[in-house]
């Protein structure tokens, strides 16, 4: 699950990446965009975006609005699949690399005193139960760097 929505993490990246690309492209190359092979590759990369945006979208709204149509539906997306892998990584993969940055915080937070912080990380096995006089951040650093993170 982890996995998967890393993959789909970094394609709406992609696409949001192109989007913004091809906007500025848009804006800067006027009337004569359609002959610009940049913009032309992005529009590869985009339409599929685009085609699901005019689905989505009621009859009235202009084809000339579907670009910030695309990139919302982009962005809103991608901040679904962002706060599900966080939801993933507390549930009990904060030692994944993918979940590293999320593990160290939460140490971070350990360590100064937030005792949700430390449950999260005695539930993902990452801090022993009675150790509190042990530093979080030294807990969850060497089992994030066992399994492969620097």
């Amino acid at each position: 699950m982890l996995m998967l929505l890393d993959i789909l993490k970094a394609l709406l990246e992609v696409a949001g990446l192109a989007l913004l690309g091809q906007g500025l492209l848009y804006l800067l190359a006027g009337a004569r965009r359609e002959q610009n092979v940049v913009y032309q590759g992005l529009g590869v990369v985009t339409r599929p975006i685009f085609r699901v945006a005019r689905l989505i979208t009621p009859s009235m709204v202009l084809d000339r609005h579907l670009g910030l149509v695309a990139f919302l539906l982009v962005a809103v997306t991608w901040f679904f699949v962002l706060v599900q892998k966080q939801s993933v990584c507390i549930q009990g993969a904060l030692g994944q690399p993918s979940c590293a940055a999320l593990g160290a915080e939460y140490g971070r937070r350990c360590a100064a005193g937030q005792g949700p912080a430390c449950e999260v990380l005695r539930r993902n096995g990452l801090m022993p139960e009675a150790a509190p006089a042990v530093n979080p951040i030294e807990a969850v650093e060497p089992q994030m760097n066992a399994s492969g993170r620097k």
